[in-house]
């Protein structure tokens, strides 16, 4: 398992390119969403419908937590891959997926 200064390095990189692909994303289809990375490993997300999705990471149990309208997700880090403490569905799929679902559009997020 990685300690706190390895996991909070790995989430922060993750977290700018989530950042990242969904800006990418939601340019490409012509939706504006409002993203804006916070202290502390928050990254919250608004979409033009005014839903709200927050991504943070969370070090006490070394995950990342989404929140988004459909509920809350948790996911670890397996190898090189973050992956769902429930379902076992990757993360980037899984993003895809509630972004896509949020913005309520089909949009592709490129890790």
């Amino acid at each position: 398992m990685m300690n706190e200064t390895e996991f909070v390095a790995a989430a922060e990189q993750v977290l700018g390119r989530i950042e990242q692909a969904v800006e990418t994303a939601g340019d490409h289809a012509g939706i504006d969403i409002d993203i804006e990375l916070m202290p502390d490993g928050v990254l919250k997300l608004e979409f033009e419908n005014g839903s709200q999705m927050i991504i943070n990471r969370h070090v006490a149990a070394r995950e990342i937590w989404v929140a988004a309208r459909s509920g809350g997700f948790h996911f670890r880090p397996e190898g090189d891959a973050w992956v769902g403490t429930r379902d076992g569905k990757e993360l980037w799929a899984a993003l895809a997926a509630l972004v896509s679902e949020q913005a309520e559009e089909a949009l592709i997020l490129k890790a």
